[in-house]
């Protein structure tokens, strides 16, 4: 009887094969009408079906030589269909926008943008982003306009949250982590933002309380996901300012998809318009690529690549700045000698892989490296004066120095350059089970540092080289010689070559749940990362830590729409090379990991007003950190004292109404109070570098109801001034004053020729285009002389040191052009 079954088995075998191979794939994800993923959505045909997951995406098999309707239905939105007649292993992907259904706006619906709600995300339009007009524009120009982000440099796409400094902020593109270079010290220097929006579908922004899977930074996490075509697109945006141009389209078969764009800025517009007269230029471009293959119906495998050069040669000549009161000015006259020539080049590239293992488990695979080459190069020389200015109205020479009070030079030097290498290898997994999620992920960086510093001042005052502060400069003259030898009084020298190895996980469960009838989200996680510092005549030392963090929502079962949200736990900062270097340039691989408690709790309260989508979103947050590295703040280079002697506190309330004050129009306010001080070796608390008490931010979004072509956009921000620093080895505690408060308008116009919800032009020079527009920006259009740090200047004479302040741009003038095919 046993030879008997050998044919039947191989009958069902080719049975089964033959039934396998007559199937084919569609997948994709299912968007609401913000553009946001929909999470359990329906998808269906005749005989089957799946939901789509937390991110939008589902898979499903069907049926193939023969007509087949799939269909998409969610809560609250309309039902959408197609219908499909795939090839055998044909793998079709299908990503549909599902829109409210208005006969059921009564109803309480929890969508794509709520789920992010729930996890203390802010999701932000792309389409606003490449909108909204900004001295810097991108994502991190909108980013500045939310509660609890501050920036006072519009050059810069650097910013502070909730009190933390530039280098405790996550970005992820894709969830690849990605890194900016290190040796920008103002924003004139940094280039371009690696976000590039003509390549993004998704922002989404946490100022705090994130959950486990985000890395080990104190502040915050922005995550950006690029877009895959569908279809044939291209964009261009052309400015007084530079150009960006994309491009991206899809295979034939579904199969290979893609999206590349290029940039290039020159910010001598705003440069030329500063105080001081230059010769200036500062170029900065880059090139992006981000492919995606689908090898078969479950895997995918990606690449996001990018290399940037920036060049940034500045040859100064006079500066005058005036200051003090009306009863009595007072002007700083310089006269330059010398130049700065620097220069950033970055590389990063990356792999990542993602495996579909079932409808309940997906794991991903991702590699990255990433390198940069800098060089600090500069020597310039300043002759400077201290004066009276003409103050009388009418006079011919008014504003000019009439009257010399102090002289003096200063000579400053550099010859910085870095090399840097890091290479990061991770795995990801998702698992449903049920109502659970648990996501995990493992990774291994390596870090290779070769750094020289070579830094120097020399002041002159009055004829004398001014030594530094120090002990062992000091004496009693003019009663007895000076017998120290004449140094600067500022140098740094150190040449570096580090390793660091890190590995680092973490693992979370989330869970959507009822209390009576009120709908809870929970989500439980902890982190763990180890690292060991090692490198030439450094001694190694490896280090641990451990970072639990929860979060709790709930949506009471009430007649408004409230979403109640707590969350908090342990973040720590491992330090990366900036924080291991001191300010004399020296390594120190003791260095511990900065740790912060967060506690946040939140309120999102959507509504109805004039009929329109409003939203109200609350948090009140408090951070305790300790082993705190103090550090001090040149425009935007952050220098540590790699030390972990201080103590700090911040806490605050942000607030953002957002919503469409302007029917088809995303706009908000934003008011945020934060206070954060720091205690340095038990002395007491001052003023953290980022202490900005008080913030209020307007994006608004416009149109001429008569002419609505026409639109407006509005980029408002005040902000309370910030501490105004102290001069190099000068005591923080006793320089304890502050910036004037910073204060700017951005306003940009534009005449849409055409848009995307036009309807179809058959012929003529239009056609080619799916939008069109031109307009005009004025920046800074109250002309507002905003600073952002200060210049300490002695007079021999009075033997006062006067504050004079570094004023950021003025008012200028843009031209835009911006088309879409």
């Amino acid at each position: 009887m046993k030879p008997s079954r050998l044919p039947f088995l191989l009958f069902f075998v080719l049975l089964t094969s033959f039934v396998q191979a007559q199937t084919a794939t569609v997948r994709g994800i299912v968007f609401d009408p913000d553009n946001n993923p929909l999470d359990s959505a329906n998808v269906t045909y005749a005989d089957g079906g799946t939901l789509t997951d937390f991110s939008g995406f589902y898979f499903l098999e069907i049926p193939a030589n023969q007509e087949v309707v799939v269909t998409f239905t969610h809560v609250g939105h309309k039902m959408v269909q197609i219908r499909l007649n795939l090839d055998s292993n044909e793998d079709y992907e299908f990503n549909p926008q599902m829109q409210v259904d208005v006969t059921q706006i009564t109803e309480v619906v929890i969508t794509g943008r709520e789920n992010k709600q729930v996890q203390g995300v802010t999701s932000i339009s792309p389409a606003t982003v490449r909108r909204i007009p900004g001295a810097n524009a991108g994502v991190e120009n909108l980013i500045k306009s939310l509660p609890g982000v501050g920036g006072n440099d519009e050059l810069s796409t650097q910013y502070t949250v909730r009190g933390g400094n530039f280098d405790e902020n996550l970005l992820y593109v894709n969830e690849i982590e990605v890194y900016r270079p290190f040796l920008i010290r103002s924003g004139q220097q940094e280039g371009l933002s690696f976000v590039n929006t003509d390549l993004t579908s998704s922002v989404d922004f946490s100022a705090g309380g994130f959950q486990a899977k985000y890395g080990d930074r104190l502040s915050s996490v922005l995550d950006i996901t690029y877009k895959k075509p569908t279809e044939f697109e291209a964009s261009a945006d052309l400015s007084l300012l530079g150009a960006s141009v994309s491009a991206g389209s899809i295979s034939n078969d579904g199969r290979l998809s893609g999206m590349v764009g290029l940039r290039y800025r020159d910010n001598s517009l705003f440069v030329n318009a500063k105080q001081t007269e230059t010769n200036f230029r500062p170029r900065f471009a880059d090139a992006q690529a981000y492919l995606n293959y689908k090898v078969n119906n479950r895997f995918d495998l990606s690449f996001l690549g990018n290399a940037a050069i920036n060049r940034y040669s500045f040859e100064p000549q006079t500066r005058q700045t005036n200051f003090g009161t009306l009863a009595d000015p007072i002007a700083l006259l310089i006269f330059y000698e010398g130049q700065e020539e620097d220069r950033y080049d970055t590389y990063f590239g990356a792999l990542k892989g993602t495996y579909l293992v079932s409808e309940n488990y997906t794991a991903k695979f991702i590699a990255s490296i990433f390198q940069t080459q800098e060089q600090e190069y500069f020597d310039i020389f300043a002759n400077y004066r201290l004066g009276q200015v003409n103050n009388n109205i009418g006079d011919e020479n008014l504003g000019e120095v009439e009257f010399s009070e102090g002289i003096g030079s200063q000579l400053t030097h550099a010859r910085n350059d870095l090399d840097a290498l890091i290479i990061n290898v991770e795995h990801k997994g998702n698992l449903a089970v049920g109502d659970n999620k648990f996501e995990y992920g493992v990774k291994y960086t390596r870090e290779d540092i070769i750094d020289r510093v070579e830094e120097y001042e020399i002041i002159d005052s009055a004829g004398f080289s001014i030594r530094p502060p120090l002990v062992e400069f000091r004496n009693d003259q003019p009663y007895s010689p000076n017998a120290t030898p004449i140094v600067p009084f500022n140098t740094i020298r150190a040449q570096n070559d580090v390793q660091t190895n890190r590995f680092s996980g973490y693992a979370q469960w989330s869970r959507k749940t009822t209390w009576g009838n009120s709908d809870v989200w929970l989500n439980a996680g902890v982190r763990a990362h180890n690292w060991t510092v090692s490198g030439d005549n450094i001694e190694s030392v490896t280090q641990t830590v451990v970072s639990p963090r929860v979060q709790f929502a709930i949506k009471p079962d009430w007649d408004m729409d409230m979403l109640f949200r707590l969350s908090g736990g342990f973040y720590h900062q491992p330090p990366f090379y900036r924080e291991l270097r001191d300010s004399t340039g020296t390594v120190r691989p003791g260095v511990k990991a900065q740790q912060s408690i967060h506690i946040v709790v939140g309120n999102d309260y959507s509504f109805k007003l004039w009929g329109r989508p409003f939203t109200l979103n609350s948090e009140i947050y408090y951070k305790d950190l300790t082993d705190v590295n103090p550090y001090t703040l040149e425009n935007v280079r952050i220098r540590y004292r790699a030390r972990n002697n201080a103590v700090a506190y911040a806490y605050g309330l942000d607030m953002r109404l957002a919503g469409e004050f302007v029917p088809g129009t995303e706009s908000w306010v934003s008011m945020g109070f934060m206070k954060t001080e720091e205690n340095i070796d038990d002395r007491g608390y001052i003023f953290r570098p980022t202490d900005q008490r008080f913030k209020i931010a307007v994006l608004f979004q416009d149109y001429v109801p008569v002419i609505p072509q026409l639109k407006a956009y509005l980029n408002l921000v005040y902000n309370t001034g910030l501490p105004a620093g102290s001069p190099s080895y000068a005591d923080p505690y006793d320089f304890q004053t502050r910036l004037r408060d910073y204060r700017r308008a951005d306003v940009g116009v534009s005449y849409v020729l055409v848009d995307q919800q036009d309807f179809k032009r058959e012929n003529g020079f239009l056609s080619n285009f799916k939008e069109l527009s031109f307009g005009a920006e004025i920046f800074n259009i109250f002309d507002v002389r905003n600073s952002i740090t200060s210049t300490f200047v002695r007079d021999v004479n009075s033997k006062v040191q006067f504050s004079i302040p570094n004023f950021l741009t003025p008012r200028v003038f843009n031209l835009r052009l911006r088309m879409k095919f």
